[in-house]
């Protein structure tokens, strides 16, 4: 990547949803092997660390400490992406601190790459927040998140409303998350662990579960469908990190580091396959 990046997830209100698209956002980048560190803003316990504790810090957003650890250090970590799951109620706040510390205008100056992830509630009242948001973006790329996992039921708009809002961020993506499965969406919470890990039947210390196989199935689906959101948005070109085409979300491949620099800090995702290595058609071929 030629730059640091810097993807926050949030809403201004809470239910939505957000950190099931955080979650997905870090499988994403997993599979890409893109290295990536997450800070949970749901301080002091945190629901985002749950899934990845390995590879995430819970913080305060509002603490000046812990704002300094998050972006003080955005240029020297090893990981390409620092990812922010910001607390229900804190995206606006969080933009305006941004702003007024200078880092949406070193954005601007193209010294950092800064996505933003703003997930919609299902009332009238998301156009004002996407009208406050866009006060504080400038040269952010701004995705506007519909999240159905929760079963929401989304307003719809007349065309001079849609436009009085929208063409305040132009170039804004609209990025639609799917419902998934409720039973299959209640195992994997229950499981505690990354929705690739459940898919790949491993448990969070990365050894073999006994998850369900039609269970893991729609959890499959689901997730390469919320990933062709992300690769139809080009969320990899704007992120500096476009790669080989990536496998459907049940291909297994090499375990991978994720964030920061320890060798314990280290995140199984998906099953191993020490003895293939893929082919040039993307599918798996024997070595040697």
């Amino acid at each position: 990547m030629t730059q640091p990046a810097v993807v926050l997830i949030g809403a201004d209100k809470g239910g939505v949803g957000k950190t099931t698209v955080a979650r997905t956002l870090l499988d994403y980048l997993a599979r890409h092997q893109i290295r990536t560190r997450a800070f949970d803003t749901e301080h002091p316990r945190g629901t985002l660390k749950r899934f990845y504790p390995n590879v995430t810090d819970v913080v305060d957003i509002n603490d000046v400490p812990d704002q300094m650890r998050i972006f003080d250090t955005v240029n020297s970590t090893d990981a390409a992406v620092s990812l922010i799951d910001v607390r229900s109620g804190l995206l606006s706040p969080t933009l305006r601190a941004l702003h007024n510390i200078g880092f949406i205008e070193a954005a601007k100056k193209g010294e950092i790459t800064f996505v933003v992830f703003h997930i919609l509630g299902p009332s009238i009242a998301s156009l004002d927040e996407i009208a406050e948001t866009a006060n504080s973006l400038r040269d952010a790329k701004y995705f506007m998140v519909k999240n159905f996992i929760n079963d929401s039921h989304y307003f719809g708009w007349d065309g001079a409303t849609h436009g009085s809002y929208f063409k305040k961020v132009p170039d804004a993506a609209m990025v639609e998350i799917p419902k998934l499965v409720e039973r299959a969406t209640e195992q994997v919470e229950v499981a505690s662990v990354p929705f690739a890990s459940f898919i790949a039947n491993k448990n969070q210390s990365g050894d073999p579960a006994s998850y369900s196989f039609v269970l893991r199935g729609y959890v499959r689906h689901w997730l390469d469908n919320v990933w062709a959101e992300y690769d139809r948005t080009g969320l990899l070109d704007i992120l500096g990190a476009r790669q080989a085409p990536r496998e459907p979300a049940g291909k297994a491949r090499p375990v991978i580091k994720v964030a920061e620099t320890t060798p314990d800090r280290v995140i199984k995702i998906a099953e191993t396959t020490p003895d293939r290595s893929p082919g040039s058609d993307g599918v798996s071929t024997p070595r040697g």
